[in-house]
């Protein structure tokens, strides 16, 4: 199965259309069985940034689009319009593996939660699903990144939800916000984070990239690749064998 993972388009004063649809032509000649956007669609939850966004978004050619929402899209009470826009999906089954997407983003806030009762439905919807590999999907980052300053954005309940996946068996986890692309692994689960696919906001790799993962059985191969440019193993990023810095002139 080959995934592409996208985060952080930012429709609106900071969205670079033309890099947004070199992506979108590099995914479909990919043809990935699903494509998961983790947040920030818009960058202040406005009826016109929504409207681009799901223009921008149709563009994709794929069989499964799974979205959650971004701290961006929760400003000007846009929670109303990303459901309106999007009627997101909280779990979806592609091929044998199971989707869960959760929600972090609160109403005029930056930082991240899940609750307890969000992390208990979470917990049984993993425990009802045991055969089936499975991701979760989120826009806050779980762990800290770096290259992204004082971390004051990972969810406030980290800790409880890293538990529930430890126990739980969950192969990936994606994540989105702080426009870097990264990876981690601990307990056995890649926890992956992807930079911006087309906003102006770059942190510490200063080139818009999306992630491709291709799942096989239970091997996980993630690359990030740089709109318009190579496919990186995403592993290369925490030995910094590449930095790309802009053009002088």
């Amino acid at each position: 199965m080959i995934l592409v993972q996208i985060s952080d388009i930012h429709c609106g004063s900071q969205f670079l259309e033309k890099i947004f649809d070199d992506a979108v032509k590099e995914i479909n000649h990919l043809k990935p069985d699903g494509v998961i956007i983790t947040g920030d669609l818009t960058e202040e939850g406005l009826v016109s940034q929504y409207q681009k966004a799901k223009k921008s978004i149709e563009k994709i050619e794929t069989e499964q689009i799974i979205i959650c929402a971004g701290n961006h899209d929760y400003r000007s009470t846009g929670y109303y319009l990303f459901r309106h826009f999007f009627q997101p999906k909280q779990i979806v089954t592609i091929m044998d593996t199971l989707f869960v997407t959760l929600g972090t983003a609160r109403p005029e806030r930056n930082d991240g939660e899940l609750g307890i009762r969000q992390i208990e439905w979470l917990k049984r919807t993993l425990d009802e699903h045991t055969e089936k590999n499975k991701v979760v999907v989120m826009h806050h980052h779980v762990l800290p990144i770096p290259d992204t300053g004082s971390d004051r954005n990972t969810i406030v309940d980290a800790g409880d939800l890293l538990r529930v996946l430890a126990r739980s068996n969950v192969n990936l986890v994606l994540c989105g916000h702080r426009h870097r692309p990264w990876i981690w692994q601990i307990e056995g689960i890649n926890v992956i984070n992807a930079g911006t696919v087309s906003s102006e906001r770059t942190r510490g790799f200063f080139v818009n990239s999306y992630n491709i993962i291709d799942i096989r059985e239970n091997e996980i191969r993630s690359h990030v690749k740089i709109v318009g440019g190579k496919k990186i193993k995403l592993k290369n990023v925490l030995k910094h064998e590449y930095l790309h810095l802009p053009p002088k002139n």
